[in-house]
Protein backbone atom coordinates (compact mmCIF):
# COMPACT_ATOMS: atom_id res chain seq x y z
CA UNK A 1 0.00 0.00 0.00
CA UNK A 2 1.13 3.53 -0.95
CA UNK A 3 1.45 5.43 2.53
CA UNK A 4 1.21 8.56 1.17
CA UNK A 5 -2.20 7.69 -0.60
CA UNK A 6 -3.70 6.87 2.73
CA UNK A 7 -3.01 9.54 4.99
CA UNK A 8 -1.37 13.03 4.78
CA UNK A 9 1.06 14.66 7.25
CA UNK A 10 1.20 18.47 7.32
CA UNK A 11 3.90 20.81 9.11
CA UNK A 12 2.47 24.04 11.26
CA UNK A 13 4.54 27.00 9.40
CA UNK A 14 6.07 28.97 12.88
CA UNK A 15 7.89 25.00 13.44
CA UNK A 16 10.62 26.81 11.55
CA UNK A 17 12.67 30.15 11.65
CA UNK A 18 10.28 33.16 10.56
CA UNK A 19 13.20 34.40 8.84
CA UNK A 20 12.51 31.99 5.90
CA UNK A 21 10.37 32.66 3.16
CA UNK A 22 7.56 30.64 1.78
CA UNK A 23 9.48 29.05 -0.81
CA UNK A 24 12.61 27.92 1.68
CA UNK A 25 9.51 27.01 4.32
CA UNK A 26 7.83 24.32 1.73
CA UNK A 27 11.66 23.13 0.72
CA UNK A 28 12.21 22.50 4.70
CA UNK A 29 8.66 20.47 4.74
CA UNK A 30 9.91 18.62 2.06
CA UNK A 31 13.26 18.06 3.07
CA UNK A 32 12.25 16.88 6.58
CA UNK A 33 9.10 14.09 5.49
CA UNK A 34 6.03 15.98 5.66
CA UNK A 35 3.43 16.24 2.70
CA UNK A 36 1.91 19.91 3.05
CA UNK A 37 2.75 23.19 4.64
CA UNK A 38 0.02 24.85 7.02
CA UNK A 39 0.39 28.65 6.57
CA UNK A 40 -0.26 30.48 9.73
CA UNK A 41 -2.65 34.11 10.06
CA UNK A 42 -2.05 35.00 13.15
CA UNK A 43 -3.00 38.15 14.92
CA UNK A 44 0.81 39.94 14.36
CA UNK A 45 0.46 42.75 11.36
CA UNK A 46 3.34 40.32 9.83
CA UNK A 47 0.89 37.86 9.18
CA UNK A 48 -2.46 39.72 8.84
CA UNK A 49 -0.57 41.84 6.00
CA UNK A 50 -0.67 38.73 4.14
CA UNK A 51 -4.42 39.08 3.83
CA UNK A 52 -3.63 42.08 1.25
CA UNK A 53 -0.95 40.51 -0.88
CA UNK A 54 -0.87 41.69 -4.36
CA UNK A 55 -1.90 39.64 -7.09
CA UNK A 56 2.15 39.00 -7.95
CA UNK A 57 3.03 38.40 -4.45
CA UNK A 58 -0.06 35.35 -4.52
CA UNK A 59 1.16 33.98 -7.86
CA UNK A 60 4.61 33.83 -6.28
CA UNK A 61 3.77 31.59 -3.61
CA UNK A 62 1.44 29.41 -6.20
CA UNK A 63 4.59 28.90 -8.47
CA UNK A 64 6.65 27.84 -4.70
CA UNK A 65 4.58 25.22 -4.48
CA UNK A 66 4.93 23.82 -7.70
CA UNK A 67 9.05 24.49 -7.82
CA UNK A 68 9.02 22.42 -4.65
CA UNK A 69 6.17 20.55 -5.24
CA UNK A 70 5.19 20.92 -2.00
CA UNK A 71 1.19 22.35 -1.47
CA UNK A 72 -0.33 24.78 1.16
CA UNK A 73 -2.88 22.65 2.50
CA UNK A 74 -4.55 24.24 5.10
CA UNK A 75 -4.15 28.04 6.72
CA UNK A 76 -4.55 28.13 10.46
CA UNK A 77 -6.59 31.51 10.95
CA UNK A 78 -5.69 32.71 14.93
CA UNK A 79 -5.90 36.13 13.90
CA UNK A 80 -9.35 36.19 15.48
CA UNK A 81 -7.78 36.01 18.86
CA UNK A 82 -6.97 40.02 18.58
CA UNK A 83 -10.16 40.98 16.34
CA UNK A 84 -13.02 38.00 17.21
CA UNK A 85 -16.22 37.57 15.76
CA UNK A 86 -17.78 37.94 19.30
CA UNK A 87 -16.74 41.33 19.86
CA UNK A 88 -19.28 43.77 21.04
CA UNK A 89 -18.56 46.66 19.26
CA UNK A 90 -19.48 46.55 15.41
CA UNK A 91 -16.14 47.89 14.44
CA UNK A 92 -14.15 45.33 15.55
CA UNK A 93 -17.26 42.68 13.85
CA UNK A 94 -16.54 44.46 11.04
CA UNK A 95 -12.99 44.14 10.95
CA UNK A 96 -13.41 40.12 12.05
CA UNK A 97 -15.42 39.43 9.25
CA UNK A 98 -13.19 41.86 6.87
CA UNK A 99 -10.28 39.16 8.00
CA UNK A 100 -12.32 36.29 7.50
CA UNK A 101 -13.43 37.73 3.72
CA UNK A 102 -9.72 37.98 2.77
CA UNK A 103 -8.45 34.93 4.34
CA UNK A 104 -11.30 32.62 2.33
CA UNK A 105 -10.01 34.83 -0.41
CA UNK A 106 -6.15 34.17 0.00
CA UNK A 107 -6.97 30.31 0.25
CA UNK A 108 -8.91 30.66 -2.94
CA UNK A 109 -6.07 32.31 -4.88
CA UNK A 110 -3.47 29.90 -3.63
CA UNK A 111 -5.98 26.82 -4.08
CA UNK A 112 -6.08 26.36 -0.19
CA UNK A 113 -8.67 24.00 0.98
CA UNK A 114 -9.09 24.35 4.58
CA UNK A 115 -8.80 27.33 7.24
CA UNK A 116 -8.74 26.03 10.82
CA UNK A 117 -11.01 28.83 12.79
CA UNK A 118 -10.11 29.64 16.16
CA UNK A 119 -13.15 28.55 18.67
CA UNK A 120 -12.80 31.87 20.53
CA UNK A 121 -16.18 34.38 20.51
CA UNK A 122 -13.62 36.64 22.46
CA UNK A 123 -10.16 35.73 23.42
CA UNK A 124 -8.50 39.21 25.46
CA UNK A 125 -12.22 40.32 26.62
CA UNK A 126 -14.39 38.84 28.95
CA UNK A 127 -17.42 36.35 27.40
CA UNK A 128 -21.01 36.78 27.89
CA UNK A 129 -24.05 35.73 26.67
CA UNK A 130 -24.24 38.97 24.01
CA UNK A 131 -20.41 37.66 22.62
CA UNK A 132 -21.71 34.39 22.23
CA UNK A 133 -25.13 35.75 20.69
CA UNK A 134 -22.68 37.70 18.40
CA UNK A 135 -20.50 34.48 17.75
CA UNK A 136 -23.13 32.65 15.98
CA UNK A 137 -24.47 35.91 14.30
CA UNK A 138 -21.08 36.37 12.78
CA UNK A 139 -20.11 32.91 12.25
CA UNK A 140 -22.96 32.19 9.65
CA UNK A 141 -21.62 35.06 7.83
CA UNK A 142 -18.10 33.46 7.70
CA UNK A 143 -19.84 30.13 6.73
CA UNK A 144 -21.79 31.44 3.87
CA UNK A 145 -18.25 33.47 2.62
CA UNK A 146 -17.09 30.12 2.48
CA UNK A 147 -19.22 28.31 0.88
CA UNK A 148 -19.34 30.71 -2.12
CA UNK A 149 -15.74 30.02 -2.67
CA UNK A 150 -16.00 26.40 -1.77
CA UNK A 151 -13.81 26.38 1.45
CA UNK A 152 -14.00 24.31 4.59
CA UNK A 153 -13.88 26.03 7.88
CA UNK A 154 -13.05 24.15 10.71
CA UNK A 155 -12.87 25.07 14.56
CA UNK A 156 -9.67 24.02 16.76
CA UNK A 157 -10.10 23.11 19.97
CA UNK A 158 -8.69 25.59 22.27
CA UNK A 159 -7.20 26.17 25.56
CA UNK A 160 -10.18 28.34 26.81
CA UNK A 161 -13.57 26.77 28.04
CA UNK A 162 -15.70 28.29 25.61
CA UNK A 163 -14.52 25.61 22.85
CA UNK A 164 -12.13 23.38 24.53
CA UNK A 165 -13.80 20.09 22.97
CA UNK A 166 -15.46 18.54 20.40
CA UNK A 167 -18.87 18.73 21.62
CA UNK A 168 -19.06 22.05 22.14
CA UNK A 169 -17.38 22.65 18.53
CA UNK A 170 -20.14 20.51 17.42
CA UNK A 171 -23.04 22.92 18.68
CA UNK A 172 -22.29 24.96 16.41
CA UNK A 173 -21.17 22.90 13.58
CA UNK A 174 -25.26 21.55 14.15
CA UNK A 175 -26.92 25.31 14.53
CA UNK A 176 -25.04 26.69 11.91
CA UNK A 177 -25.95 23.31 9.56
CA UNK A 178 -23.74 23.87 6.56
CA UNK A 179 -21.53 21.53 4.64
CA UNK A 180 -18.57 23.32 4.49
CA UNK A 181 -18.17 24.00 8.34
CA UNK A 182 -16.82 21.07 10.67
CA UNK A 183 -14.14 20.70 13.32
CA UNK A 184 -10.13 20.83 12.88
CA UNK A 185 -9.42 19.31 16.58
CA UNK A 186 -6.09 19.54 18.90
CA UNK A 187 -5.89 16.29 20.28
CA UNK A 188 -3.22 17.88 22.70
CA UNK A 189 -5.60 20.27 23.72
CA UNK A 190 -8.59 17.92 24.33
CA UNK A 191 -6.46 15.54 26.61
CA UNK A 192 -6.07 19.05 28.50
CA UNK A 193 -10.22 19.43 28.16
CA UNK A 194 -10.37 15.74 29.38
CA UNK A 195 -8.71 16.15 32.86
CA UNK A 196 -10.62 19.50 33.38
CA UNK A 197 -14.43 17.67 32.83
CA UNK A 198 -13.12 13.64 33.30
CA UNK A 199 -14.47 13.03 30.06
CA UNK A 200 -12.69 10.39 27.12
CA UNK A 201 -10.58 12.40 24.42
CA UNK A 202 -11.51 9.31 21.82
CA UNK A 203 -15.47 9.65 22.74
CA UNK A 204 -15.68 13.40 22.96
CA UNK A 205 -13.88 12.96 19.01
CA UNK A 206 -16.71 10.42 17.94
CA UNK A 207 -19.12 13.25 18.82
CA UNK A 208 -17.75 14.74 15.96
CA UNK A 209 -18.10 11.68 13.41
CA UNK A 210 -18.63 13.05 9.46
CA UNK A 211 -17.57 16.58 10.20
CA UNK A 212 -13.69 16.52 11.42
CA UNK A 213 -11.90 17.84 8.47
CA UNK A 214 -8.38 17.54 10.08
CA UNK A 215 -6.59 17.26 13.04
CA UNK A 216 -3.80 18.70 15.21
CA UNK A 217 -1.23 16.45 16.60
CA UNK A 218 0.29 18.26 19.59
CA UNK A 219 2.22 17.50 22.43
CA UNK A 220 1.15 19.03 25.81
CA UNK A 221 0.82 18.40 29.63
CA UNK A 222 -1.72 19.45 32.11
CA UNK A 223 -2.68 23.00 32.26
CA UNK A 224 0.19 23.07 29.59
CA UNK A 225 -0.47 23.92 25.57
CA UNK A 226 2.68 24.95 23.64
CA UNK A 227 6.33 23.90 23.42
CA UNK A 228 6.25 20.16 25.02
CA UNK A 229 8.65 18.00 22.93
CA UNK A 230 6.96 15.15 21.35
CA UNK A 231 6.65 12.23 23.63
CA UNK A 232 6.83 14.18 26.71
CA UNK A 233 3.73 14.70 27.55
CA UNK A 234 -0.03 13.14 27.80
CA UNK A 235 -1.07 13.35 24.17
CA UNK A 236 -2.73 9.57 23.41
CA UNK A 237 -1.54 9.31 20.34
CA UNK A 238 -2.60 5.90 19.20
CA UNK A 239 -5.76 5.91 21.20
CA UNK A 240 -6.90 8.86 19.22
CA UNK A 241 -5.59 8.07 15.97
CA UNK A 242 -7.28 4.88 15.69
CA UNK A 243 -10.51 6.35 16.96
CA UNK A 244 -9.75 8.85 13.90
CA UNK A 245 -8.76 6.25 11.26
CA UNK A 246 -12.26 4.78 12.35
CA UNK A 247 -14.06 8.02 11.26
CA UNK A 248 -12.24 8.44 7.95
CA UNK A 249 -10.03 11.58 9.10
CA UNK A 250 -6.90 11.06 6.76
CA UNK A 251 -5.54 14.68 7.14
CA UNK A 252 -2.99 15.69 10.29
CA UNK A 253 -1.06 18.62 11.09
CA UNK A 254 2.08 18.58 13.38
CA UNK A 255 1.93 21.48 15.71
CA UNK A 256 5.11 22.67 17.70
CA UNK A 257 6.92 25.56 17.38
CA UNK A 258 10.77 26.93 16.27
CA UNK A 259 11.88 28.31 19.84
CA UNK A 260 14.88 30.29 18.41
CA UNK A 261 16.76 26.71 18.54
CA UNK A 262 19.79 26.13 16.32
CA UNK A 263 18.47 22.82 15.66
CA UNK A 264 15.38 23.63 14.54
CA UNK A 265 15.70 21.66 11.57
CA UNK A 266 16.60 18.15 13.51
CA UNK A 267 13.79 18.80 15.42
CA UNK A 268 11.16 18.95 12.60
CA UNK A 269 12.75 15.41 11.35
CA UNK A 270 12.86 14.22 14.81
CA UNK A 271 9.01 15.32 14.91
CA UNK A 272 7.70 13.95 11.23
CA UNK A 273 9.67 10.49 12.66
CA UNK A 274 8.06 10.43 16.07
CA UNK A 275 4.43 11.68 13.90
CA UNK A 276 4.49 9.16 11.31
CA UNK A 277 5.39 6.05 13.24
CA UNK A 278 2.12 6.41 15.30
CA UNK A 279 0.39 7.28 12.28
CA UNK A 280 1.71 4.21 10.12
CA UNK A 281 1.28 1.86 13.76
CA UNK A 282 -2.34 2.56 13.48
CA UNK A 283 -2.66 3.14 9.61
CA UNK A 284 -0.55 0.07 8.37
CA UNK A 285 -0.38 -2.08 11.11
CA UNK A 286 -2.23 -5.62 9.78
CA UNK A 287 -2.02 -7.46 12.68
Amino acid sequence: MDKRNSYQLGLYEKSMPNSLSIHEKLAVTKECGFDFFELSIDESDEKLSRLDMRKDERFAIVKAMYDTEVKIGSICLSGHRRFPLGHPETVMQNQSLNIMKKAIQLASDLGIPIIQLAGYDVYYEEGNDETKQLFEKNLKSCVLMAAAKGILLGFETMETSFMDTVSKSMEYVNLINNPYLGVYPDIGNLKNASLLYGTSVSEDLKLGTGKIIATHLKETIPNHYREIPFGTGHTEYIENLKVLKDMNVQRFVGEFWYINNEDWKTVIQDASKFLRNHLDMVFYDES
